[in-house]
């Protein structure tokens, strides 16, 4: 049976769409969920989600959207914006928690214009994976925080970017991207590759030279983890801003 919802996601770089067409429901949501979940893992500057072909028959259904904003604020930092809600959806959005999660708009343009405005600083950075690659990761990290006032973040995040990038060096063999987010009080650092093996601290003996990356990774973040893409993955991790 056809899904009672489709989902047409836009890149409008640097803000990422999502159309959204049908019932919404207590059994749609979960597909709704998984896109804007795979949207997120993509790291655009911001998310709007059009809600102006939707039908709710469950206002409970609407609660996936501010369970999207709570886990896009943990990471990828990405604000997310919901826009042209029907009239009876725009009430219970009011009504609910959701509106102090997800900022609701009139209309499409509105929210995507809004979006660029609210995003966070951001840098990104196309690297080889080459054996520089680490020694450039360090160094856009003290680009990043001298751009932000950040020095703080400097030593630490230098730590965690460049083991992200030594692992992609040593096991993807792939090109990669770098992002660095600061919402503050973290600051996001991500690593794209094109590898779809899962990322996995290794436990190395007392004697061993090497796979204590993301070991060391998980003592410097206060959360890190692994998402699959279409076309690899990517490991991100949040560190502490003080």
């Amino acid at each position: 049976m056809a899904s009672r919802i489709t989902c047409e996601v836009r890149d409008e770089s640097p803000v990422t769409v999502v159309h959204l067409h049908g019932e919404l429901d207590l059994g749609t949501m979960r597909s709704v969920h998984t896109v804007l979940d795979r949207c997120l893992s993509a790291q655009p500057d911001a998310l709007v989600i059009d809600l102006e072909d939707v039908t709710v028959a469950d206002r409970l259904a609407l609660s996936v959207f501010a369970a999207t904003a709570r886990q896009a604020a943990g990471w990828p930092a990405v604000p997310v914006l919901v826009c042209a809600p029907p009239s009876d959806a725009a009430v219970w959005l009011a009504e609910s928690t959701t509106c102090r999660v997800v900022p609701v708009h009139r209309d499409c343009a509105e929210a995507t214009r809004l979006a660029g405005e609210v995003a966070a600083p951001r840098l990104r950075a196309r690297l080889e994976p080459v054996a520089s690659a680490c020694r450039r990761a360090r160094e856009l990290v003290g680009e990043a925080c001298g751009r932000w006032n950040a020095p703080e973040l400097v030593g630490p995040a230098s730590l965690v970017l460049s083991e992200l990038v030594g692992n992609v060096v040593r096991h993807a063999h792939t090109p990669m991207q770098v992002t660095l987010t600061l919402r503050r009080p973290y600051l996001h650092v991500a690593v794209t590759d094109g590898s779809r093996s899962a990322a996995r601290p290794n436990n190395p003996g007392l004697r061993a030279e090497g796979g204590r990356g993301l070991m060391l990774v998980r003592e410097l973040a206060q959360r890190w983890g692994s998402a699959p893409l279409a076309d690899g993955k990517v490991v991100w991790a949040v560190v502490p801003a003080n």
